[in-house]
């Protein structure tokens, strides 16, 4: 039987890599829930075989139960009954399935009947289950949403609707409105306290929401009347058993066609606060959407992989002239690609995770008791990197999904644009991806500031100076001649002393920056496990060299008047 997880040994070649002992160290707190709980690891070396028989149980569900189902799912669809959403008939199998699997409440701690894990074998199974079907990851993975609960609500909050989860029960983040979709600041979904009752009611519109009849939300709404900025706003938990809020309608999506995205009206809903008033968006939307955005990025990463498997499966089998298209050098040239945006994306993603990981654990001990001087700098480098590393992730994996997606209907020819065949989907499943969560161009922005003050100079100069094995020298040599290019660029651009030139050029700063910290992940990847990488390793570099030199040499000809005559010229067209 298939299985996406052992059938993957990449996967886990990365539970495997220095920064999990740390990992582990932090969250299962020297091991102290061993005595209490059965399911507890009693050292390290048990912890990772937990992860594995974790996603072990992941891999064979998404195998065998999700992904065949998907198709149907597909066609289907969730459809709407009396203001309710109702899934397609085989998505209840799904949820039932994982349920039954105990694949819930992942990385809850066990007192609320979690499973304590770290968010990268969450990311993990994330991954797996995207790559059996992208559009029930949106509804398996949105029980990430209780991070944000478990960190800033009341430990009432926690006991009332953790365990809850981590019994199946789904979740959704209620942020975007009609008139408010990147810019949150503009949300004007009512708030107002019932003295009477003692509880929040909640009035008006809520659009574009995954999973949008959930049973637990987290809502965005205006609490201070008279604002019209982001301080008006505060957070809120919405029990859908409390009634209040309908389905309108549930959008006609291009793909992930089982993730219900609907339209809500809320009429004097009942809400619960979450922390404190006037800090929804400027602190819980923020960690909320961080984390969301590394579930795109694994989203994003389990697409690419299956549409590599459906690229490299067709190439083997579809012969013209006699040969299998794989011995094509155009097709062979187009599933290495393929290959190693998929590698170096993976390596990006659970580095991330593992930043992660880390200033996520001292957040939690924090809570309990005061960190040290070195565990408070721990925790700051952690916070920044992880920063710094989300925007990157998110925005190259999910391009590199959707180029993917395209290349498996290529190499499909024909085929490939027919309906029956699994490539359609998942180019269809793969366009949101840049755009939900914060768009590509939205990654840019949040992450420009790390690359115009250094910041990412600064590891990208820290991780090259890492030792490689003599076979993987000349491939690190290639990388180092980039970076002082890259440097050359960057500094040109910061010299143009001219915010719309910056702007201009920021999307392409951001490319170069990602391409050389994923060269040199795989490169690193490859150093340890040269059956697995080494291949990859050798494509991704030349791709970042191609590339690195060509914006480089697009960056240093700009002229900040060319800016202006481009823009003269729309005007005029």
């Amino acid at each position: 039987m298939a299985n996406y997880f052992s059938d993957h040994p990449e996967l886990e070649f990365h539970l495997h890599h220095p920064l999990m002992k740390r990992i582990v160290e932090l969250k299962e707190r020297n091991f102290a829930d061993k005595a209490q709980f059965d399911d507890a690891p009693v050292d390290y070396d048990d912890a990772i075989e937990n992860y594995k028989r974790f996603l072990d149980i992941t891999g064979d569900v998404a195998a065998n139960i999700i992904e065949p189902n998907s198709e149907s799912v597909d066609l289907e669809g969730p459809h709407l009954e009396n203001g309710r959403m109702i899934y397609a008939s085989k998505t209840f199998e799904n949820l039932d399935a994982t349920r039954k699997a105990g694949l819930w409440g992942v990385s809850m701690p066990r007192r609320y009947g979690g499973l304590n894990m770290p968010i990268t074998p969450y990311s993990m199974a994330s991954e797996i289950v995207s790559t059996a079907d992208a559009g029930f990851q949106n509804i398996w993975s949105l029980q990430d949403c209780i991070e944000t609960l478990y960190e800033f609500g009341s430990e009432e909050q926690r006991q009332k609707y953790i365990p809850r989860v981590c019994a199946g029960e789904t979740m959704s983040m209620d942020l975007t409105e009609p008139d408010a979709g990147s810019d949150l600041q503009r949300v004007m979904l009512k708030a107002t306290y019932d003295e009477k009752e003692q509880c929040w009611r909640l009035n008006g519109v809520k659009r574009f929401i995954t999973n949008g009849d959930s049973d637990i939300h987290l809502v965005l709404a205006r609490s201070e009347e008279g604002t019209r900025d982001g301080r008006g706003l505060s957070m809120f938990i919405y029990d859908k058993r409390n009634g209040g809020v309908n389905v309108r309608h549930i959008e006609h999506k291009l793909g992930i066609h089982g993730s219900p995205t609907c339209e809500l009206t809320y009429k004097n809903a009942k809400a619960e606060l979450c922390g404190s008033t006037r800090l929804g968006l400027i602190k819980y939307v923020m960690a909320l959407m961080n984390g969301a955005r590394l579930g795109i990025a694994a989203q994003s990463t389990g697409l690419s992989q299956a549409a590599y498997n459906e690229a490299l499966a067709y190439a083997k089998e579809r012969r013209q002239f006699d040969t299998a298209i794989i011995d094509f050098p155009a097709v062979y040239d187009m599933l290495s690609r393929m290959k190693a945006k998929l590698d170096a994306g993976r390596s990006i993603l659970y580095q991330t995770a593992r930043y992660v990981d880390i200033y996520k654990a001292l957040d939690d001990i924090a809570r309990e008791r005061k960190l040290t001087p070195e565990e408070r700098q721990e925790q700051k480098k952690y916070a920044r990197l992880a920063d710094a590393f989300t925007p990157l992730a998110k925005g190259m994996n999910s391009e590199y999904a959707n180029q993917n997606a395209y290349d498996a209907i290529q190499i499909h020819g024909g085929s490939g644009f027919i309906m029956e065949y699994k490539s359609q989907r998942l180019y269809r499943d793969a366009r949101i991806f840049s755009i939900y969560e914060g768009t590509t161009q939205l990654q840019v922005v949040a992450a420009i500031r790390y690359i115009t003050n250094g910041t990412m100079l600064g590891i990208i100069k820290e991780m090259a100076e890492a030792e490689v094995a003599d076979s993987l020298k000349p491939l690190k040599a290639r990388i180092e001649k980039l970076i002082p290019i890259y440097e050359d660029a960057l500094n040109y651009v910061k010299e143009l002393g001219n915010q719309a030139a910056h702007d201009f050029l920021a999307r392409r700063l951001y490319d170069m920056t990602a391409e050389l910290v994923m060269s040199l992940l795989i490169l690193d990847d490859a150093n340890r496990a040269p059956e697995l990488f080494a291949k990859s390793a050798n494509v991704y570099v030349r791709m970042t060299e191609e590339d690195v030199i060509g914006k480089s040499a697009y960056i240093k000809a700009f002229q900040a008047d060319d800016l202006t005559n481009f823009v003269a010229r729309e005007q005029e067209a």
